[in-house]
This record gives C-alpha cells, structure tokens and sequence, in this order.
C-alpha cells in the first residue's frame, strides 16, 4: 500500500465493509457462518443487480456495464 492514490482505494473498501455491516450483518441473525455467506451473498447480488447508483447516473452496476460492453 505504498504510493499516489493508496489511501483512496481504501476509502472505497472501508465504506463498503460500513455498508455491508449496517444493512445485513447487523439487521439479520446469521446462525451459521453458511447462514452468513449466503446472506452477504443476496445483499451483493441486490447491490449490483437492483439498487441504482447515483455515480452512475442512477443505473445498477449491471446495467452500467452492459451498457458499456455494448458501445465497445
């Protein structure tokens, strides 16, 4: 982690963890760690496939992507 613009990955990184922990580790009791995996699994797909981001221009990072595959 040495050198121009490190730190600023791991702004990115920590803020998805803070994300991560308050809208499903914290919300829902995982009994297992199964029970976990599968749960953070779920909020990925609901964080890539449904839920806008406004960096985007309000489109899901699914759709940003196809979007961009299909202009190259």
């Amino acid at each position: 982690m040495d050198g121009r613009g490190r730190w600023m990955d791991n702004v990115f990184i920590e803020r998805l963890w803070r994300t991560i922990k308050y809208e499903e580790i914290y919300l829902f009791e995982h009994s297992t760690v199964t029970a976990l995996r599968e749960g953070v699994g779920k909020w990925f797909v609901r964080y890539n496939d449904w839920r806008p981001h406004a960096p985007l221009g309000n489109l899901t990072p699914a759709m940003f992507l196809s979007q961009r595959s299909q202009r190259s």
